[in-house]
């Protein structure tokens, strides 16, 4: 079934313990669509970014069945630019400069032929955006997810608590759940955000994996040790892509069926921290897909005597 990603397209120039990069291909719409390409079509991506954004780097798109006719290219202007240092710990890190450039007017335009997808992903953008892309559909989509982050939760919590009521599925990480709740315990968090209106709730844990909740049901996908783990830079995105693109794939938006999904979507974001960038998205294989989920399988299987 058709997906439909809304989010940035960016340059990202990153600096980690493995290494440092200049400007590098990023944003939360080059993960997810680039992760969700593997399991689902059409895959729609609208987006804006400046004429100095590579052809090459649309090309790839192409490359992966992504339709790129709802990404503008802004004449005169320039892509939105993100820099950031990780610390040792590959937890945090700090942002070293941002420039929003055609982010900071970004206007949303959804082709005809998009408005009619069944699938919607809401990567990370400001609330107000995100409500713009829902009301512009042409029918509701049967599944719509968004992404947000702490930043809006800080400077427009009532846009966020506005578009909250509109969505079936939103992803945060642990500490985003906390602020966004007011609550500590995390099954206490996801069920006020519950209450502020999405039924499924992702709350993603980094290196211990994520947790699924789905009204009072409750699944959790652990993280796959790795010996590296080069550069965590969109690795949720990539986590978002690879479980809307495998629900897409099937049509099924069952519990049952997300389980599978957060597998997927762990399995995808697996991949992508072993390079920098997006870089290791570009050419998976189904086998390397289906022998990473199999080893998530294995990772928590057990049998009671």
């Amino acid at each position: 079934m058709s997906l439909l990603t809304v989010g940035s397209v960016a340059f990202d120039a990153l600096e980690t313990p493995f290494g440092k990069t200049d400007k590098i291909i990023g944003g939360s719409a080059t993960y997810i669509t680039l992760s969700a390409s593997y399991f689902t079509k059409p895959n729609n991506l609208v987006a804006v970014v400046g004429d100095d954004f590579p052809q090459s780097m649309i090309d790839i798109f192409h490359e992966h069945g992504v339709d790129t006719q709802g990404l503008e290219i802004r004449n005169g202007e320039k892509t939105f630019f993100w820099s950031g240092k990780y610390h040792n710990d590959m937890n945090t890190r700090d942002t070293v400069e941002v420039q929003l450039n055609v982010m900071e007017h970004f206007d949303p335009v959804i082709p005809e032929a998009h408005r009619h997808s069944e699938f919607l992903m809401l990567g990370n953008t400001s609330p107000a955006i995100q409500k713009k892309v829902i009301e512009r559909m042409a029918v509701r989509p049967k599944l719509i997810m968004l992404d947000t982050m702490n930043l809006w939760i800080d400077i427009a919590l009532d846009d966020l608590r506005e578009v909250l009521t509109m969505v079936d599925v939103i992803t945060v990480n642990d500490e985003e759940a906390r602020q966004l709740s007011g609550q500590y315990s995390l099954v206490k968090a996801a069920a006020a955000i519950q209450a502020m209106g999405p039924e499924t709730v992702i709350i993603k844990k980094g290196e211990h994996g994520a947790l699924l909740f789905h009204g009072p049901s409750i699944f959790f996908a652990p993280a796959l040790p790795l010996e590296d783990v080069f550069d965590p830079t969109g690795a949720g995105d990539t986590f978002a892509g690879g479980f809307i693109g495998y629900l897409a794939s099937t049509g099924d938006v069952s519990f049952n069926n997300m389980k599978r999904g957060l597998i997927y979507g762990s399995a995808m974001a697996s991949f992508c921290v072993e390079k920098f960038g997006a870089e290791r998205l570009f050419n998976l294989s189904t086998d390397e897909i289906n022998e990473r989920v199999a080893k998530f399988v294995k990772l928590s299987a057990f049998e009671i005597v």
